[in-house]
């Protein structure tokens, strides 16, 4: 059975998760404060019994944000999904780069939030990387030839990415944002298809998740994120990375 915490500070809205979670057939866990929730999750740890967090930003004691590091910081690569009224991009983008996995914006439909829930579970369950101790999935494949595009080098082998020959410190989904658009060789990716292939969501869920992602690889990556390059939009469809001509070639 899946553990889950909960880290909710309204009783009402913690009550209602736990009962529809326990209804599905999670295991769960509450706690109303952050202090409380990382003793839970250190402890759930502890036993290897925690699969899944759900935070709230907006805690008594402090915010959701520094919940988030203290987890990363201490090597907790616990699965996160965010729950919170700051719906605005800036805030998103500080949820991802603090270590979130997912973000839903309160007011939210209960059979969002489970699909969800059920998305980043099986994506655990699959094998899906999560960021080392400088931020970077590796594995321990053997390294080869990297794919390059411009002054970035993918190197698929141990999942770094190198810019300029710095490293960049891509997080999980970002690497396989980048790793998704890179397969496809120029072609067009739709927003549905990236939700699909990298987060493992249906048709039923709809997300800013890839848009706050792709904006987060542009800031690593691009020279002028404003105005990129190479990870370009695609008008009402999606995403392309760009492999025609110069400094944006893809060499495979």
């Amino acid at each position: 059975m899946k553990q889950v915490l909960i880290i909710e500070d309204n009783e009402g809205l913690a009550l209602g998760l736990r009962n529809n979670l326990e209804y599905e057939g999670y295991a769960t866990a509450v706690a109303g404060t952050a202090a409380a929730g990382l003793e839970l999750a250190r402890t759930l740890r502890g036993r290897r019994a925690l699969d899944l967090i759900i935070l709230d930003l907006m805690l008594p004691d402090t915010n959701g944000y520094r919940v988030l590091r203290e987890l990363r910081d201490a090597g907790d690569d616990t699965p996160v999904l965010v729950l919170t009224a700051l719906g605005e991009e800036a805030d998103k983008v500080r949820g991802f780069r603090a270590g979130a996995d997912d973000y839903v914006t309160k007011p939210f439909g209960l059979m969002e939030l489970l699909a969800r829930v059920e998305a980043l579970l099986r994506r655990a369950d699959s094998g899906g990387r999560r960021a080392s101790g400088d931020g970077v999935a590796r594995d321990n494949a053997s390294q080869t030839a990297p794919l390059v595009f411009g002054d970035v080098a993918v190197y698929l082998g141990t999942h770094t990415v190198t810019r300029r020959g710095e490293l960049v410190a891509l997080r999980p989904k970002e690497y396989d944002l980048l790793a998704a658009l890179l397969r496809r060789r120029g072609d067009v990716a739709t927003r549905l298809e990236l939700l699909r292939e990298v987060w493992g969501y249906g048709e039923d869920v709809m997300s800013r998740t890839v848009d706050t992602h792709v904006a987060e690889l542009r800031r690593k990556l691009e020279d002028d994120p404003a105005n990129p390059r190479h990870i370009l939009t695609v008008r009402k469809t999606g995403y392309r990375l760009s492999v025609g001509g110069g400094p944006s070639t893809l060499t495979l």
